[in-house]
């Protein structure tokens, strides 16, 4: 008789590399995992590595609300060039030669594009203009805008400022940054208005996302180490790191489960999804305070 394989449910955290899209990871995971039900909280560029969080099994439906937490880079801006996709991976636009800009005008640039901004994002993205996607109007030679959407950049900080040569012969800059910003936010897109508001135009050339709200890159791994051994963030441990914790016991337990709404502590009050954890720290739900009881956002128990 043989025996039915199982996937444990939770996160696997990946450290993806250059050159896969966030689907095809997912893909990649299907096939290790050995199940269909694998999503990704959040997408990273084909360009970029770094952490990318999936969700297997039962965790897929933490992942909408894992999506919203804070995001953290490392990368390098080329000062000098724009291209079409406001990264590496486009056609060269324009060059202007970058050699006259200051460390003191760089600073002012990335000051200006901290906090609570504005940003409108790359043409060459997966936001939807209209019900189809940005990237895909964009190749097809369409005219259009994208309206600008309020982001918040909670750090911006230039590291280190190298002299270079682009290989069309521009002197160009190339900044070391790290960014730490809330989700929706385009670092090729701070890369672009960064090089638009020094006037020599910029790009992005290198990205990696070292942080996925609390999940880091020290607990990444990449597809390899996954393929020798697949390790899965258990999904209360998962929902422990990322969410306020309410401990309930056996009695409130069982009346969640089945559907009643619980009273909540006031110590819940606005604090968005909260998880709910059984004696014996069994996971149970995630809810939501709403008019001092307990809202359902996804039932595990």
């Amino acid at each position: 008789m043989t025996q039915k394989h199982t996937t444990p449910d939770g996160l696997v955290i990946v450290d993806k590399p250059s050159g896969f899209t966030s689907h095809d990871v997912v893909a990649k995971m299907r096939g290790i995992a050995r199940t269909r039900r694998v999503g990704h909280a959040g997408t990273l560029d084909p360009m970029a590595t770094g952490v990318l969080v999936l969700g297997v099994e039962r965790a897929t439906k933490l992942l909408g609300h894992l999506a919203l937490t804070e995001k953290e880079y490392v990368g390098t801006v080329r000062l000098g060039q724009n291209t079409l996709t406001d990264d590496a991976e486009g056609e060269i636009t324009s060059s202007t030669d970058a050699s006259a800009v200051t460390r003191e005008a760089v600073d002012a640039g990335v000051a200006r594009l901290t906090g609570d901004i504005m940003q409108v994002p790359s043409r060459v993205s997966a936001i939807k203009i209209n019900g189809v996607r940005s990237y895909k109007r964009a190749r097809e030679g369409e005219e259009f805008d994208i309206p600008a959407r309020p982001v918040t950049v909670s750090s911006f900080s230039v590291y280190d400022v190298r002299e270079g040569v682009a290989e069309d012969g521009t002197p160009v800059l190339d900044l070391v940054v790290s960014v730490v910003c809330s989700s929706g936010t385009y670092i090729r897109a701070l890369a672009r208005d960064l090089g638009a508001g020094l006037g020599v135009g910029g790009h992005l050339t290198a990205l990696r996302r070292t942080r996925v709200g609390p999940y880091k890159l020290d607990a990444a791994k990449t597809l390899d180490q996954l393929q020798e051994e697949l390790t899965v963030m258990p999904i209360a441990e998962a929902a422990t790191a990322a969410f306020p914790r309410w401990d309930v016991d056996e009695r409130r337990a069982r009346l969640l489960t089945n559907g009643v709404r619980l009273e909540m502590p006031e110590e819940y009050a606005g604090s968005g999804a909260v998880g709910v954890f059984a004696p014996g720290g069994r996971f149970l739900a995630l809810v939501e305070e709403q008019r001092g009881k307990a809202k359902s956002l996804a039932v595990f128990g």
